[in-house]
């Protein structure tokens, strides 16, 4: 086994509480057991590995590492960048006409000297890896590459616990709490809270778990108003749930007639196959990104939910709030801390004996933390149904699962 000189990190895709974190944690574990491992940072993800554009730690760095678990987003700089997608990569102007891209970071990557590439993103980010490192394999340059799972989403297959989830939600229940406090500006108020989470609901019910924790250390004076009732939430929707507009809209407008007002917490991915019909239908483009998914933020799935809603409630005025910006730049709690700890050690570990993978707790394989392989890696987990605190949160709001998905229009 050849001596590892020289360690690469780089940062890609969304935000999420947890990336300096793990920079941090990567660069504390390697300086406990080799100090003498040079290390390098891609700015802005793959962008910067294909433009050669990176930077050292320096003393300075390593001796003061620890500050980087105070603050969030990623110091090193982000990326929406996919190898695969040349076409994407020539138009950004990161490789020429004729060039593959995996051949431009490979030969960066030999040009550097890196022996090791941590890439800290969530399934789009470890796939890329995964392609990058299939392709260095197929070409003999014996590279290892160590994926750590972000995303607030935590639909990573088959990693149990994404990191940066945990804390995601704890911001943005702390964000509706003080959103919530709208709903006696306006007699007959509807307000949406747009969670982020593209296919999986996960981080939508799990913000209203911690959000409906938050309810329970609080006081209430019912006879000024101040009713827990009238703080609560009285719908989620999330994609995999089936949900009979109709339906909910009778039920919400009991809880409008009774407390004046209604919220509800909404995943910006529930609703995005019926938004995207009807904008095909009226003749609109479906904007898209470079992985092809649909721009979330560009079709608004928060608004329509309110639009679906509003005059079947009679609700007077609405108001749509998005907190996945306040939550997924936040610094990492202290329960994803341990998490990424404990992940970042396993990496460094795993880098210095050459064996690839994306670090997680292995579903499929008892829920051992390992280097889980790249093939394996997939995204879109759903987030399951059936779960003891999610059954108690539908009960304790008065809301079903529901049937077919059906629509206002």
């Amino acid at each position: 086994m050849k001596k590892t000189k020289k360690v690469a990190i780089l940062t890609a895709g969304g935000l999420a509480p947890c990336l300096n974190s793990a920079i941090a944690s990567l660069i504390e574990r390697y300086n406990e057991i080799d100090p003498g491992i040079d290390i390098i940072f891609y700015r802005s993800g793959f962008k910067g590995l294909l433009l050669g554009d990176f930077y050292t730690v320096t003393p300075a760095i390593r001796e003061k590492a620890g500050l980087l678990h105070r603050f969030g987003g990623s110091l090193i700089g982000n990326s929406r960048v996919k190898l695969t997608n040349v076409k994407d990569c020539i138009k950004r102007g990161l490789v020429k006409e004729g060039q593959d891209p995996r051949q431009v970071a490979a030969e960066q990557l030999i040009k550097d000297g890196v022996d090791v590439l941590h890439t800290i993103g969530g399934d789009d980010t470890n796939i890329a890896a995964a392609d990058l490192a299939a392709f260095l394999a197929a070409n003999n340059y014996g590279l290892t590459v160590i994926g750590l799972p972000k995303t607030v989403d935590n639909d990573v297959i088959p990693v149990r616990q994404t990191l940066g989830a945990w804390t995601a939600a704890e911001q943005g229940a702390r964000y509706f709490q003080n959103v919530v406090a709208e709903n006696n500006s306006n007699p007959r108020m509807l307000i949406v809270h747009e969670v982020m989470g593209r296919s999986c609901g996960w981080l939508t019910a799990a913000t209203a778990r911690d959000y409906r924790q938050l309810l329970e250390h609080s006081e209430w004076l019912p006879e000024l108003g101040l009713d827990r009732a009238a703080f609560d939430i009285h719908g989620v929707f999330i994609p995999e749930m089936a949900i009979d507009i109709s339906a909910e809209a009778q039920r919400l407008r009991g809880v409008m007639d009774q407390l004046d007002c209604v919220n509800i917490f909404v995943s910006e991915g529930a609703g995005v196959e019926e938004i995207v019909v009807q904008m095909q239908a009226n003749g609109q483009e479906v904007p898209r990104d470079a992985f092809g998914h649909v721009k979330l933020d560009a079709i608004n799935p928060g608004k329509w939910f309110g639009e679906q809603f509003a005059q079947m409630i009679g609700a007077e005025k609405t108001l749509v709030q998005k907190s996945g910006y306040f939550a997924r730049a936040a610094a990492a709690n202290v329960e994803d801390i341990r998490l990424i700890k404990s992940c970042a050690d396993l990496a460094v570990e795993c880098a210095l004996r050459g064996e690839s993978g994306v670090i997680g707790h292995d579903e499929e394989r008892g829920g051992v933390l390992r280097a889980i392989e790249f093939p394996r890696i997939k995204g879109g987990k759903p987030f399951d149904l059936d779960v003891n605190w999610f059954g108690r949160l539908l009960a304790e709001i008065g809301q079903a699962k529901g049937a077919k998905v059906t629509s206002s229009h």
